[in-house]
C-alpha cells in the first residue's frame, strides 16, 4: 500500500467552512455493497433499526487557540511580541503542552499575558513544542480560558476565515460533557436533540465513549509505505457500563455503529486484546488500514475525509478501498460539502 493508493483530487470550493442549519439538514451519502443512496442526516431512522446503537464520543472541545503578548524590557524601553498558542494536551503536574508561534520570540520563564487576567508561563521547550504553566487552575483556569479562547478550527478553515463566538457552539456537539479535546468529532456534529429523540424513540440505543481528540489528528502521512506510519496518540475510555450496552447490543443482534472515527478507534482498541469489548482506558495509537480486523464496528457513520490522510485508510479498511473511492467520486460530482464542518457519510461493510 503506497500513500497515492488513497489520493484524490477535491476541488477547494467544495471544503466547507460553516455547517449546515439546522444540524441535521447535512446531506448523507450511504454506501451499501448493492450501490449508494443521496440522502439527508434526518434520514437516519429510515436507516437505522430498533436494536441498533450509537457509540458516541461525548469528548468537550476546549477553546484552545489563544492570542496574547509577551513584553520584554529592552535598551529601546519596554518592547512587546505578539504570540499565538494552541494548547495541545495538559499534563498530570497541570502544565500544558502548546504549540507557539513565534517560539524563537519566547524564552524560557517568560510570560505571555492573554485577556480575561490569564497569562501562561514558558517552562520548557520539547521537541518544537512548549511546555506552558498557566497563572490560574481548576475553574479559574476554566473560566478565562472560555472567555480568552478561541475554537481551535482546522488548519483548512482557519487558512479561510478565523474562528468567532459561532464556532463556540458549532463546533461541539451537543452532547459533550468531558473536557479535553482540541478537535471535535465531527461526525457527531450532525446530531441535534430532534433527531435524537425521534431515534431514541424508535428503539435506538446510545452509547457514550470519551476520545480526547488531539491535533495529531490533523498530521500528514510523510511516507511512501503506509504500513511504517507511526500514529498520534490519544486518551480515550470505555467504560464498564458502555462495555455491557455494546457487548449486549452484539448478543442481541443488532448492530454497533460508531458515529465518528474517534469513537471506532476507541471501541476497536478496547477489543484488541480479547477479541470482543470490554472496558478500557488509556492511551490509543491504533492505526486502521486496509487488512484489519474488525471486531466490534458494524458500520460507520463519518464525515469526508482529506486525501492522503490515515482516516481515508481507516474507512477503506472498512468497505474496501474502491468502494471508498467510487464513493468519494459521486460525492465530489454531486457537490457534496467536505471535512470537519461539511456532510456525512453512512458506510455499511
Amino acid at each position: 500500500m503506497k500513500l497515492s493508493d488513497f489520493d484524490f483530487d477535491l476541488p477547494e470550493s467544495l471544503i466547507a467552512t460553516r455547517p449546515a442549519k439546522p444540524r441535521s439538514a447535512s446531506r448523507l451519502l450511504v454506501s451499501r455493497p448493492d450501490g449508494l443512496s443521496d440522502l439527508h442526516v434526518y434520514d437516519l431512522p429510515d436507516l437505522l433499526e430498533a436494536g441498533d446503537r450509537l457509540v458516541l464520543n461525548d469528548t468537550r472541545v476546549i477553546p484552545a487557540r489563544l492570542f496574547g503578548q509577551r513584553w520584554r524590557d529592552s535598551a529601546q524601553g519596554r518592547v512587546s511580541a505578539k504570540i499565538e498558542v494552541t494548547l495541545l494536551e495538559p499534563r498530570p503536574n497541570g502544565q500544558w503542552a502548546a504549540l507557539v508561534k513565534p517560539l524563537r520570540k519566547l524564552g524560557e520563564g517568560e510570560w505571555v499575558e492573554f485577556s480575561a487576567g490569564l497569562k501562561a508561563q514558558l517552562v520548557a521547550r520539547e521537541e518544537g513544542q512548549a511546555v506552558l504553566e498557566f497563572n490560574l487552575t481548576g475553574d479559574d483556569f476554566d473560566a478565562a480560558l472560555a472567555e480568552a479562547g478561541a475554537m481551535p478550527l482546522p488548519p483548512y478553515i482557519a487558512a479561510k476565515r478565523a474562528a468567532d463566538s459561532q464556532d463556540k457552539e458549532d463546533y461541539q456537539t451537543v452532547w459533550a460533557r468531558n473536557t479535553g479535546a482540541v478537535a471535535a468529532p465531527t461526525a457527531s456534529l450532525h446530531f441535534d436533540q430532534p433527531l435524537l429523540k425521534k431515534l431514541a424513540e424508535m428503539g435506538v440505543g446510545f452509547t457514550y465513549v470519551t476520545l480526547h481528540v488531539g491535533a495529531g489528528t490533523f498530521l500528514p502521512v510523510k511516507v511512501d509505505d503506509v504500513t511504517t506510519h507511526k500514529m498520534h496518540s490519544e486518551w480515550g475510555e470505555v467504560s464498564e457500563a458502555a462495555a455491557a450496552e455494546i457487548a449486549q447490543t452484539k448478543a442481541n443482534g443488532g448492530r454497533v455503529i460508531p458515529v465518528g472515527t474517534t469513537a471506532l478507534r476507541l471501541i476497536e482498541t478496547a477489543a484488541r486484546d480479547t477479541g470482543a469489548i470490554r472496558p478500557w482506558a488509556g492511551d490509543t495509537d491504533i492505526f486502521i488500514y486496509p487488512g484489519f480486523d474488525f471486531r466490534v464496528a458494524d458500520a460507520l457513520m463519518t464525515n469526508f475525509h482529506l486525501p492522503k490522510s490515515t482516516l481515508m485508510m481507516l474507512v477503506s479498511a472498512l468497505v474496501g478501498r474502491d468502494r471508498i473511492m467510487a464513493a468519494y467520486g459521486h460525492a465530489i460530482s454531486q457537490e457534496y460539502r467536505f471535512f470537519s464542518y461539511g456532510d456525512a457519510s453512512l458506510l455499511i461493510p
